[in-house]
């Protein structure tokens, strides 16, 4: 169950400021996540770990913020969905990266081995379009198979410019846009069921840019650490060979840093890396841009015909992104 007082920032922030339509339409979630999934058979307990292992549930209670009070009840499977297809590009992102833990805890991968790994990443998904389809919800059957589509093309994106490092800001930015911002977008988009063309673009653009925000942050997070807030090894994204903003930006600022074979790093070396990488001031440089994509994404949720509540709420899931990262 999901409370105020238990959840992580910048969850609590909302809690604190909403009615108790938000926490209840929370819980709902969190009770629906695990019925709809065990409705398929008994759950091996680390298929019950990764449901139960939380996270900021920020991209549901994005769709339950876009839908309001008066809507909420009625995006709750929508949202339900939304946080499956999330957790299972977790599930499967953590198999290919071998990835040993996920939020300071063992990952399924590690627990399990490759194979039961993948079945559960592929059974999340299946379960999440399953749900969808029960409802007759054909709009958000479209809307999150696009996104599962674009997710994948960003993880090719990904592996395609592994170990880089003279990978192009641009081709960065848009892996972003495709692995982070665009379920982030869709979540914005599924809370409404009927908005004008200029509503869902205001709010496909605020999802967008909090979720691109959001990935650049935990990017320098990878690189300043330390490793009991993470929950994993400092330059972990340097050791997978996944460039990210920080490096490309420091190599803007010290050249000679192209020269890094990311192939030969080692724990150590990683944080060495680490530590220079810090030391040409790109992670503040990268703090910078996340905090002008929050400021443009709260200027211009603002078109997107919301209640007041709903915006004051919005602002302050922005805001939460960056206090998460402070």
């Amino acid at each position: 169950m999901t409370s105020g007082r238990s959840a992580p920032e910048p969850v609590t922030a909302v809690f604190e400021s909403a009615g108790s339509w938000l926490p209840a339409g929370l819980n709902s979630v969190e009770r629906c996540l695990l019925q709809a999934v065990e409705s398929d058979g008994p759950l091996t307990p680390d298929a019950v770990a990764t449901l139960k292992a939380g996270g900021k549930r920020m991209r549901p209670m994005l769709v339950l913020l876009c839908a309001g009070p008066d809507g909420a009840e009625a995006a709750i499977q929508r949202a339900v969905a939304v946080e499956m297809i999330h957790m299972a590009s977790l599930v499967h992102d953590d198999v290919l990266d071998r990835a040993p833990l996920r939020r300071g805890r063992p990952t399924v991968f590690a627990q399990s081995g490759r194979e039961r790994a993948t079945v559960l990443g592929d059974r999340l998904f299946a379960t999440a379009f399953a749900l969808l389809a029960e409802e007759g919800d054909g709009v958000a059957i479209s809307e999150l198979s696009e996104t599962a589509v674009d997710l994948a093309r960003g993880e090719l994106m990904q592996r395609r410019g592994a170990f880089d490092v003279s990978l192009p800001e641009q081709d960065y930015l848009e892996r972003c846009r495709l692995k982070t911002g665009r379920l982030f977008a869709a979540a914005c988009l599924l809370g409404r069921s009927t908005v004008s063309q200029e509503q869902s673009g205001a709010m496909q653009s605020f999802g967008h840019r909090i979720g691109l925000a959001f990935q650049m942050l935990d990017d320098v997070l990878d690189v300043s650490g330390p490793v009991e807030r993470t929950g994993k090894a400092r330059g972990t994204d340097l050791l997978d060979g996944t460039v990210t903003l920080p490096l490309i930006a420091a190599i803007a600022a010290e050249p000679e840093l192209a020269e890094t074979d990311l192939r030969g790093l080692e724990e150590e070396s990683a944080a060495e890396l680490c530590d220079r990488i810090e030391a040409t001031g790109a992670l503040e440089a990268v703090r910078q841009r996340a905090m002008i994509l929050i400021d443009e994404a709260k200027s211009g949720i603002s078109a997107a015909g919301l209640e007041e509540e709903q915006l004051r709420l919005l602002e302050l899931i922005a805001d939460g992104v960056v206090l998460r990262y402070s």
